[in-house]
């Protein structure tokens, strides 16, 4: 049987492009499962050092030190949707990647991202438009028109990159603060709430999804989540099936939706990885999106997505990281630490799990 298809039995080693916490909840998962896990970071004091079996530690861009980590694994993913696209095919030609390294390079840049989504996998978006020069953001304004968000084609998270433009005296500005790199320019979607769902597809094309989440966000951050969120009918798990087909993708995906008056659904965004608005399956009473990924890429049947309880999650941001004493001796919560070692405004710490039985 070619590796490509191989189910990995136990003890097998699965390398992870990436080092945060993500890759932390992954690793502590695989050795739940009996398998081993291999971090390759630039950083040696990363979070999922502190939990994984082996760690290299190199930059991503060193060809040689990539071979070398990929050869002593089974099997490849990653736990972060910017690992250079060139880093992870390299590792894809000692060892199977799962997911596939298009789904890296469709969601590393929103223009194909965006286009994939519409024109390939056939679901809404925002409209949008490729920007090169100031004239082309003024000419996109008069089609899309205001408000519209102007963002940078890649490496954007949490809020950074992206300019909101309400009139014509704000073009400018906004083009001077962002406008030396590649850019795109989206309709402002009038929604009523964010939500996501957390859907997997396995390696025998299986597919399954979560209940719809409920985010909210405080400065661009993911706050909080509730699942399962009211008024889930179904169609954002439909979506996500459609686009992980769509990439022959094999692992867990969150795919982020914005919410209309009407009830129909408009895609934000894919991350082709674990997700922050999945974290509450970790305590929701099934398999958790960790432990739905690693049996994904390990070729593993897929697990049970059907919560016993509801659960909030809530973030724990810079400094709320520092109530963990008493978040510790509430009833019914579940803390999860991420082990960084510095405290920064905005900086992801760890999260809670508060949970009502259903």
């Amino acid at each position: 049987m070619s590796r490509e298809f191989e189910i990995l039995p136990l003890g097998s080693t699965i390398g992870i492009l990436g080092g945060g916490q993500l890759g932390r909840m992954l690793a502590m998962a695989a050795a739940r499962l009996g398998l081993k896990t291999h971090i390759y970071s630039p950083n040696a004091l990363c979070p999922a050092a502190d939990v994984a079996n082996y760690i290299s530690v190199g930059e991503y861009e060193d060809t040689n030190a990539i071979i070398d980590f990929a050869k002593a694994c089974d099997v490849i993913t990653y736990e972060f949707e910017n690992v250079p696209a060139v880093t992870a095919k390299t590792a894809a030609s000692e060892a199977p990647l799962r997911p596939n390294a298009r789904a890296l390079d469709v969601a590393q840049d929103r223009l194909t991202e965006k286009s994939f989504l519409r024109a390939q996998a056939g679901v809404e978006v925002a409209g949008f438009e490729d920007i090169d020069n100031e004239f082309a953001l003024k000419r996109a304004l008069k089609r899309l028109g205001y408000p519209a968000v102007l963002k940078t084609r890649r490496f954007g998270y949490d809020g950074k990159g992206q300019i909101i433009i309400r009139k014509d005296s704000e073009v400018k500005a906004a083009w001077n603060s962002l406008g030396k790199q590649d850019l795109i320019v989206e309709a402002f979607i009038p929604f009523v709430r964010e939500v996501s769902v957390i859907a997997a597809r396995g390696m025998d094309g299986t597919c399954r999804a979560y209940p719809l989440t409920e985010n909210t966000h405080q400065n661009h951050i993911l706050h909080t989540s509730i699942a399962p969120a009211p008024r889930d009918n179904g169609k954002a798990q439909e979506i996500a099936f459609k686009i992980l087909k769509k990439l022959d993708y094999i692992g867990v995906m969150g795919v982020e939706f914005f919410e209309l008056q009407d009830g129909s659904l408009i895609v934000n965004e894919i991350a082709p990885r674990v997700h922050n608005s999945g974290h509450w399956t970790q305590d929701g009473g099934c398999v958790d999106q960790f432990e739905q990924h690693i049996r994904a890429v390990a070729g593993w049947p897929l697990g049970d997505t059907t919560p016993a309880h509801t659960v909030t999650m809530t973030n724990l941001i810079g400094d709320d990281i520092l109530d963990w004493p008493k978040i510790a001796i509430e009833a019914n919560a579940r803390l999860h630490i991420y082990g960084k070692k510095d405290i920064r405004p905005g900086r992801k710490m760890g999260h809670v799990n508060r949970m009502t039985r259903n």
